[in-house]
């Protein structure tokens, strides 16, 4: 089998007396679309903070493409990126000196060319020299995922990608996103709250609830353990305690 992408061996984040993420321990393979799931305060963005190397955890390690992420960020980074409709760019610069911006921090090469490739690709092209300021929320979506993929990561770490986005775009990014790893082989982490959306897109779902790891698995796999209908229901069961495997 192949070896895993990233491996997080019993990582744990405390923020004073807080307890935000209890040791924890999952793989992901290469090529793969896994879930992070849970309701609000269930760790989920502290774990992807550990995993981008933007905390540090208070236990535990974290590897990635075989390499201890503490000790080798400079040769890790570079080949991630990371998405979230939450995190802003920059709002006066236009949508075009943003991605030059972080195609230079990427050390991209050719960097014009990527661009119009994403402009053409991401059907952006007609906001490219606005402000990202004055985009909605659903184009400025868009431009986050643009800004993701500059580097085109082995790793792709998304927050909500369809978040703010119409129902007919949210399916033309789940798509791309599906293309995206069909092309590149990349491996997706994607935290999202459109339970259809994880259905559709993941191979596996780790389930985080108050700050711990309590169920992981393929979506039909936890579909047939809760004996329930689709991923909503089983994200409700263990949000409110109401259910356990069968």
């Amino acid at each position: 089998m192949a070896e895993p992408i990233l491996v997080a061996e019993q990582i744990a984040k405390r923020f004073g007396e807080v307890v935000a993420l209890q040791p924890s321990s999952f793989s992901i393979g290469p090529g793969r679309i896994v879930g992070l799931l849970g309701g609000n305060g269930a760790g989920k963005t502290t774990t992807m903070a550990i995993l981008l190397g933007l905390l540090r955890p208070t236990g535990g390690e974290v590897c990635i493409f075989g390499l201890e992420l503490e000790r080798h960020r400079y040769q890790i980074l570079p080949r991630m990126n990371f998405s979230s409709p939450y995190v802003d760019l920059p709002h006066r610069l236009t949508v075009v000196e943003n991605l030059k911006v972080y195609g230079r921090l990427y050390g991209v090469r050719r960097l014009e060319e990527r661009i119009a490739t994403l402009a053409a690709d991401l059907e952006i092209g007609e906001f490219m020299k606005r402000p990202v300021g004055k985009l909605s929320a659903g184009q400025r979506t868009r431009i986050a995922l643009a800004k993701s993929l500059i580097n085109r990561p082995t790793l792709l770490m998304l927050d909500e990608p369809t978040a703010s986005l119409d129902p007919d775009t949210a399916d033309w990014v789940r798509t791309y996103l599906e293309r995206y790893r069909a092309a590149t082989g990349a491996t997706i982490l994607l935290a999202s709250h459109n339970m259809a959306e994880v259905e559709r897109l993941c191979d596996d779902v780790i389930m985080l609830k108050a700050g711990r790891m309590v169920d992981h698995g393929s979506p039909a796999r936890l579909i047939e353990r809760y004996g329930r209908r689709n991923m909503e229901e089983v994200f409700l069961d263990i949000a409110r305690a109401r259910a356990t495997p069968l």
